[in-house]
């Protein structure tokens, strides 16, 4: 995918971005911090972390919105969450630091950004805190991909392997599974009931599927 994401392909985004940012601005410069969050989301290194995936988690925040305690701290967020992707531990907090940085300079309220920097922070962990709304919702959101049809969730495994690919496989399976099982040894998948309702039990089934798959051969 190209760096510079111009024309139809993400006029949505931009829009999008646009009509979320002037409920909270009037900063000339939304427009440009726009512009270079989607070169970012658009780096050609990304198979899973893409424009598409943006995409994907901002469409799973408006169908769990009704959840958030402050919608628009968490489609800011959506935004932001791999807003720096490198493939390394430190990329949500460096992605958070890029929030607090651009959203400063365009004149948001400080409390607004201080959540925003919380919840990109937290989807290093998906792990939100009893009662915590807004974290509830945007993990959930950025989960949802786990619920896809089995032919989406085959490619979306194969583009995660992608972006890994400098992981010996051994390394990959263990560390991949490790976090599979994770998922499915915790009460759900996802906290919010819209997506407990219509996405656990697809997920699950994906899981237990990949999970098979990532098994070493002479373990099956």
């Amino acid at each position: 995918m190209s760096a510079h994401p111009d024309g139809d392909a993400v006029e949505d985004l931009r829009q999008a971005w646009l009509e979320l940012l002037e409920t909270v601005t009037s900063c000339p410069q939304v427009d440009a911090v726009g512009h270079a969050l989607l070169r970012s989301w658009a780096e050609p290194a990304r198979c899973y972390h893409t424009l598409a995936h943006l995409r994907d988690v901002l469409d799973g925040v408006t169908q769990l919105a009704a959840h958030a305690a402050d919608v628009t701290a968490v489609r800011l967020a959506a935004w932001y969450h791999d807003a720096v992707y490198n493939g390394r531990p430190d990329d949500e907090a460096n992605s958070a630091v890029r929030a607090e940085t651009e959203l400063t300079s365009l004149g948001l309220a400080p409390a607004l950004i201080a959540e925003v920097s919380r919840l990109v922070r937290l989807t290093a962990s998906h792990q939100p805190g009893p009662g915590d709304r807004n974290g509830e919702t945007l993990c959930d959101a950025d989960l949802k991909i786990l619920a896809s049809p089995a032919d989406r969730y085959a490619g979306y495994t194969a583009a995660v392997r992608a972006e890994y690919a400098h992981v010996p496989q051994d390394a990959f399976r263990v560390g991949r599974s490790t976090i599979l099982r994770a998922l499915l040894d915790a009460p759900a998948v996802y906290r919010t009931p819209h997506a407990r309702q219509y996405w656990e039990a697809q997920a699950r089934s994906n899981i237990r599927a990949e999970l098979d798959e990532l098994r070493a051969p002479d373990d099956r």
